[in-house]
C-alpha cells in the first residue's frame, strides 16, 4: 500500500480543517515546503496536497507553493483543489505535479474530464468525497445527485485510473476511518482506491493494508503525532 502524507494550503500556509469546515481551520506552518521535505526525510515517496483556496475559487492560488515542493522534493506529487479547465491541469503539470485530482469537475463536466483523460491518462486521478452516500463538491459544501456507487460505475468507464475516497464525516475527526467502505470499494472496482479521512493510528494503515487498498492519505494524524509517518510507511510495505 502506498502512503501519502498531505498538505492543505491556504494563504501559502500549511492548514487542516476540520470535517471541511473553513471556519475550523488549525495553521500548522508558514513553509509548507518544510513539511514536505520532512516527509521525505522519513520515507515517503508520495505527498497529497490540496489547495483549498483553489477549491472554493477554481484558481491557482498557491501555485508557487506547489512549485516550491516540487523543486525540494522528489517525491510524488498529486495536487487537488479547485481544477475545472485544461489550462489548470496543464499549468499544474508543467510546474511540478505528477498527478492532478478532479473533485466538482469531475461530477459537473463529463466532457472536461473525458478529455483531460483522453491526454492525460493516468496523470489524472478523480476526487470522490462522499457525505450521507452521495458524492459532495465545491468544497464539500453541495451535495451532487451522484451515489457513490454510480459515481465511480462511471469513472471506471470513463477510464480513470485512481480515485482518492473521502468519507466527509471522518474526514479530520481522529476517530478511525471507514474500513467497511474501502473494502467494498476495493473488491467491487479495478480502480486504484485511494483512502481519505479518518487515518487516525497505526492500526488503520495495517487494517487498509489487509483489506487491499491501493493508497490512504496520512493528514491530521501525522501532525497531530497520532501517527508516526516513518512507522507507517514501514507497515504499509
Amino acid at each position: 500500500m502506498n502512503i501519502f502524507p498531505a498538505i492543505d494550503l491556504y494563504d501559502k500556509k500549511a492548514v487542516r480543517l476540520y470535517k471541511g469546515d473553513y471556519n475550523q481551520m488549525t495553521v500548522y506552518s508558514e513553509r509548507p515546503w518544510e513539511i514536505a521535505i520532512d516527509f521525505e526525510k522519513k520515507g515517503a515517496k508520495f505527498i497529497h496536497v490540496v489547495d483549498l483556496e483553489g477549491a472554493k475559487t477554481g484558481e491557482t492560488p498557491n501555485l508557487e507553493v506547489v512549485k516550491k515542493i516540487a523543486s525540494s522534493t522528489k517525491l510524488f506529487l498529486e495536487i487537488g483543489g479547485g481544477i475545472r479547465d485544461m489550462k489548470t491541469v496543464e499549468t499544474y503539470l508543467t510546474n511540478g505535479a505528477d498527478r492532478v485530482i478532479l473533485g466538482t469537475s469531475a461530477v459537473n463536466d463529463e466532457a472536461f474530464l473525458r478529455q483531460a483523460v483522453e491526454k492525460y491518462g493516468e496523470k489524472i486521478a478523480v476526487g470522490a468525497d462522499v457525505k450521507d452516500g452521495y458524492i459532495a463538491i465545491k468544497g464539500w459544501v453541495e451535495k451532487s445527485e451522484y451515489s457513490l456507487e454510480d459515481f465511480l460505475d462511471k469513472m471506471q468507464k470513463i477510464g480513470v485510473k485512481a480515485v482518492i475516497c473521502t468519507d466527509i464525516s471522518k474526514d479530520g475527526a481522529m476517530k478511525g476511518t471507514n474500513l467497511e467502505l474501502y473494502k467494498e470499494l476495493s473488491e467491487k472496482y479495478s480502480l486504484q482506491i485511494v483512502a481519505s479521512g479518518g487515518v487516525s493510528s497505526i492500526d488503520d494503515v495495517k487494517a487498509l493494508k489487509k483489506i487491499g487498498v491501493w493508497g490512504a492519505i496520512i493528514g491530521k494524524a501525522y501532525y497531530t503525532g497520532a501517527i508516526d509517518l516513518k512507522e507507517a510507511i514501514e507497515v504499509s510495505k
